[in-house]
């Protein structure tokens, strides 16, 4: 039985499913979306809550803990310079998950990842009338 057991193994090692956890928070985080199985979807997301909410608070801790976990260094200066202010006002729920289907292959139920808009440019876009 599984019973207080979080977490999905995703039918892979510990050490390939950190890694791949890792490369795709990583990559949601660089291109602000990303399409996978809704199983990975689930995992990503609260992983990349935290990174952002890392971005947020900015401390050096924070930005080291942040550096251990993502494989770029970029998308850590983007995650510290661009997320974290950009998410300032949020308390969380940085990204949505919107479903998209089964796979044509294998009928793997698919969803797409990514990150919200700003409040900033939410409220412009409605100001305007967009």
């Amino acid at each position: 039985m599984r019973h207080r057991i979080a977490g999905r193994k995703l039918s892979r090692p510990t050490a390939h499913r950190m890694s791949m956890l890792r490369t795709m928070v990583t990559d949601l985080l660089k291109h602000e979306m990303v399409q996978t199985t809704e199983a990975k979807a689930r995992e990503i997301r609260p992983l990349a809550e935290k990174m952002i909410t890392r971005g947020k608070k900015g401390t050096l801790h924070e930005r080291r803990l942040a550096a251990a976990f993502l494989t770029d260094q970029n998308v850590l200066k983007k995650v510290f310079e661009e997320l974290g202010p950009r998410f300032e006002s949020r308390t969380g729920g940085y990204t949505r998950m919107v479903k998209l289907g089964q796979r044509k292959g294998d009928a793997a139920p698919m969803a797409i990842v990514e990150l919200l808009p700003s409040e900033i440019d939410d409220k412009t876009e409605s100001e305007t009338g967009s």
